[in-house]
């Protein structure tokens, strides 16, 4: 009521003073006649509280205030304000409000260290003073910085934690004192206080959103996004907040949890329709989560409003370029270019382009255009992710078309570029020489990198790799054994039950992947675990069981190309249910049609349906991806032998042999090859035969 006067009087004309002087005389009145109109009353067994004198403190406050800000911060005015304030404060210590109104003049005014100098003086005379430590601790967090630019000042931070501190000892339930807490000690990136503070607030208030959501940010920074999740979740079902939702949507972000995250941001754009960020955040995980028809739709109505905007074209290409139509996806790369024709990410969604479309050499024409055009002599930090990135991408094109030399130039490049990055080069160039069978030089990159570095798990687990392909899983299962520290130690596990499969020691890789499992959290990770089990139960001729494990990735991944494909390849194999096989891999190859091993697939399904026309196209693409492969070799050779085509049969067999020969040792199987070696023989008599049974005119 006073306060509306106050804007009457204003609005009316009169001066400042007279309006002053009004309004001491109401105030005086009111709080006379409406002693309790502000605050509780007093606990009879706490400080003294005079109601209606902080009262008209506070008001007086408030006026000084308003007329401060409008003359500039006029210092005889403010000087006014802030006493009336203190008085306030005096008359009623139980009003933890005052203390931050005040705190917040000290701010406005720019009088930062006066508010300390006065809260320092009313310590030294009282040290437990709660109101002193409020102006305090606010002034200390307004003196901290920006966390959203890294500039954080860690001294005041922690001057502003040892005031909220005392303030909860002096008033453990205060849950704005334990929230401040929380985001100060998140702010200096000492989780486990910051989880301690958010929990404290729990113990007393089960349902506090703020600490619920202060909580699960807590648990997002520790990695622990299914927590955050849980505990976004409950604050979601409770009060669909937008601040919550998008919250909720950037934990399932982190998770990989696309799909969820699209129907998250779906709820959050009902409670905010015009929002564009939010319509753009949706759109991104409708595309990362394979809804490429609803993003579509969206991205589509995002470039009708705003047809400059490059990124809305480039993610259209995108998704056109996974629903393979790819003449409408170069349009929209086309006009992505248009409007950005020197940025990097649209320049090489280029690539990305002719890449899918199989056209492999002209894809690494033009990244090496890209990277030639971008090449300087110093790189920032973002510039060198980037052409770490491009590198990265050029080898590997590289290796795809069984070109490894360069390959390794281009992962030779790549360490050059960032120290780093040494360790995933190296890794990188033995896989290449690893496919190229080259295990000498593969030998020769593990041993060096080794040296330089001893400690990187991701290079471990490659060298012990190529152990195991060399023979030596012992010895490859004790260097991984070295790399544990109790952290992260389930990839690890993994390593070792792959070692133990090329070694075909299945008891001690089920023992591996029992370890795994229990490190084993998120759904991604639990996929892992059943293919791995579904690999190594298919490996021990458990047929029913290896199945199993597969169906359960597809129930919890039903888009698992690689899941897919085994589950249909090892049907196949077994000449059982060969239309369902057929289906799977018509499904792995949807999601990746220039796989290899996907394409050999779909050609043994054929060949065993007796479908030899379709068998040849299929294998004659995967031997174009897969040439060193020599089951795609014996393959091909079957179809050419139940073709008649018994010179293409015994050249294909021939080749199988020589690259199972080239093998790692670990690969080599003594059944296959003594089973090729025998149909190349018939075949040789046959076509011997039948050479023999034809007339010297017709030869």
């Amino acid at each position: 009521m006073s306060l509306n006067f106050w804007v009457q009087a204003k609005g009316s004309g009169l001066r400042m003073n007279e309006a002053i002087k009004k309004f001491v005389t109401f105030s005086a009145i009111s709080a006379v006649v409406f002693p309790g109109c502000l605050y509780a009353q007093a606990n009879s067994t706490g400080p003294t509280v005079d109601k209606p004198r902080a009262y008209y403190n506070y008001a007086m406050g408030h006026l000084y205030a308003e007329q401060a800000a409008a003359f500039g911060n006029r210092g005889d005015y403010l000087d006014k304000a802030i006493e009336h304030f203190k008085q306030a404060i005096k008359a009623d210590p139980n009003a933890s409000f005052l203390s931050d109104e005040l705190s917040d003049l000290y701010i406005q005014a720019g009088r930062l260290r006066e508010g300390v100098m006065d809260a320092e003086e009313i310590l030294r005379q009282n040290p437990q003073d709660i109101n002193a430590r409020r102006i305090l601790g606010r002034i200390y967090t307004r003196m901290i910085g920006d966390p959203q630019q890294n500039k954080v000042d860690e001294g005041m931070a922690k001057k502003a934690i040892e005031q909220y501190q005392k303030i909860a000892e002096q008033a453990p339930k205060d849950a704005d004192t334990w929230l401040m807490l929380g985001r100060l000690h998140k702010i200096t990136q000492n989780s486990v206080e910051a989880e301690k503070a958010y929990a404290k607030i729990l113990e007393f208030e089960p349902d506090n959103e703020d600490a619920m959501a202060g909580l699960a940010m807590v648990y997002a920074d520790l990695g622990d996004s299914k927590r955050a999740v849980e505990m976004l979740q409950k604050v979601a079902d409770k009060n669909p907040s937008l601040r919550t939702l998008m919250a909720l949507a950037g934990s399932y972000e982190q998770m990989r949890e696309y799909a969820l995250a699209a129907e998250t941001l779906k709820q959050a754009l009902k409670l905010a329709p015009e929002n564009g960020d939010i319509r753009r955040g949706l759109a991104q995980d409708l595309l990362l989560s394979d809804q490429y028809d609803e993003a579509l739709k969206l991205y589509s109505d995002l470039a009708a409003e705003d047809p400059k905007d490059y990124q809305v074209q480039l993610r259209i290409s995108q998704i056109y370029r996974q629903k393979r139509d790819f003449t409408k996806a170069h349009e929209a790369s086309k006009q992505a270019l248009k409007l950005q024709p020197e940025n990097l990410e649209v320049q090489y969604n280029e690539v990305n382009l002719l890449d899918a479309e199989d056209r492999t050499k002209e894809a690494i024409e033009k990244l090496t255009a890209i990277l030639a055009a971008s090449a300087k002599r110093f790189y920032n930090a973002s510039e060198k992710g980037n052409r770490a990135a491009l590198l990265e991408r050029l080898g590997m094109m590289y290796r795809s078309i069984d070109q490894p030399a360069e390959a390794v130039e281009a992962f030779q490049e790549l360490a050059q570029l960032d120290d780093e990055l040494g360790p995933r080069a190296s890794a990188h160039i033995i896989d290449t020489w690893r496919a190229a069978k080259d295990y000498t030089k593969a030998r020769q990159e593990a041993d060096a990198a080794i040296q330089r570095y001893p400690n990187d798990r991701v290079l471990g687990a490659v060298r012990a790799s190529l152990l195991a392909d060399l023979g030596n899983p012992e010895q490859a299962v004790s260097e991984l054994k070295k790399l544990m520290d109790g952290k992260a130690d389930r990839e690890i596990y993994l390593s070792i039950a792959q070692v133990w499969e090329k070694a075909k020691n299945y008891t001690a890789m089920k023992e591996a992947v029992e370890q795994a499992d229990k490190l084993s959290s998120t759904n991604e990770e639990k996929e892992a675990i059943h293919f791995t089990r579904g690999a190594m139960y298919e490996r021990m001729k458990q047929y029913d069981a290896s199945e199993a494990e597969f169906r359960k990735v597809l129930e919890m991944n039903p888009e698992n190309s690689s899941a897919l494909n085994y589950l249909g390849y090892m049907l196949a194999d077994r000449n059982v249910r060969l239309q369902e096989a057929h289906d799977l891999i018509v499904k792995a190859l949807d999601k990746e049609p220039n796989n290899g091993a996907y394409l050999d697939s779909m050609g043994w399904v054929y060949y065993r349906m007796g479908k030899l026309d379709k068998a040849e196209d299929f294998l004659l693409r995967a031997l174009d991806k897969a040439g060193r492969d020599p089951t795609v070799r014996e393959h091909l050779a079957d179809v050419y032998f139940q073709q008649g085509k018994l010179k293409e049969a015994i050249a294909q067999w021939e080749l199988s042999l020589r690259e199972w020969r080239a093998s790692a040792p670990s690969e080599q199987d003594p059944q296959e090859i003594a089973k090729i070696q025998k149909k190349l023989e018939n075949a040789r008599v046959r076509l011997a035969r039948e050479n023999s049974a034809t007339p010297v005119n017709q030869q």
